[in-house]
């Protein structure tokens, strides 16, 4: 299986294969239409009080990576997701954040990378 990371404000296309939004928050200003969501597994991605600290509190890179791996390491959500995602060639996590190198999906793609 190959784990793919785009935005999901980018188009969505046939390569993504099955497209998982991997975001506690619906993004703005996109519709369930134009995100052509396969799945959405908010309980997967990281927690409101990682997310704030993250992106409002000044927490660092490698401080809220630390964490949020913490976070997956004990979260059966995880589980359930490896599985749904278990028969699709491709999959594409999508996320929200106007950072393409970090964020809380590329963390999620490593650790669902055996």
């Amino acid at each position: 299986m190959q784990i793919r990371v785009k935005r999901v404000y980018d188009q969505a296309a046939p390569e993504d294969g099955f497209r998982v939004l991997v975001d506690r928050l619906w993004p703005r200003g996109v519709s369930k239409e134009r995100a052509r969501l396969d799945l959405w597994a908010k309980d997967a991605a990281p927690s409101a009080q990682l997310r704030v600290a993250f992106h409002h509190d000044g927490m660092s890179w490698p401080e809220f990576e630390a964490a949020y791996r913490a976070e997956l390491a004990a979260n059966p959500a995880v589980d359930r997701l490896r599985e749904q995602i278990a028969t699709h060639p491709v999959v594409t996590l999508l996320y929200g954040s106007h950072d393409e190198e970090h964020n809380g999906a590329m963390v999620l793609r490593d650790h669902l990378v055996p």
